[in-house]
């Protein structure tokens, strides 16, 4: 892995638990084929990945997935009366 890449990608996503867990995903979409979004002399995906993250090209969120109410909900048992 390229440490310069590393460090500039750092400055983008500071929490290193959440940089890694970017970086790993892209690294296995471009590993899966996935094109990349910028020109990199490195093969290694994960250089490829910090580089794409160091210039704003990848961002990320935490949430819930959009799912519908009723599924959300757990199901009511009929035996806890």
């Amino acid at each position: 892995m390229n440490n310069a890449y590393l460090d500039r990608a750092r400055k983008v996503i500071s929490d290193p638990q959440v940089l890694s867990i970017v970086a790993a995903k892209r690294a296995r979409q471009l590993a899966l084929g996935a094109r990349p979004m910028i020109k990199c002399d490195s093969e290694n995906h994960l250089d490829v990945a910090m580089l794409e993250i160091a210039e704003g090209l990848l961002t990320y969120e935490f949430g819930v997935d959009d799912v519908p109410e009723a599924e959300a909900a757990p199901a009511p048992n009929p035996l806890a009366e």
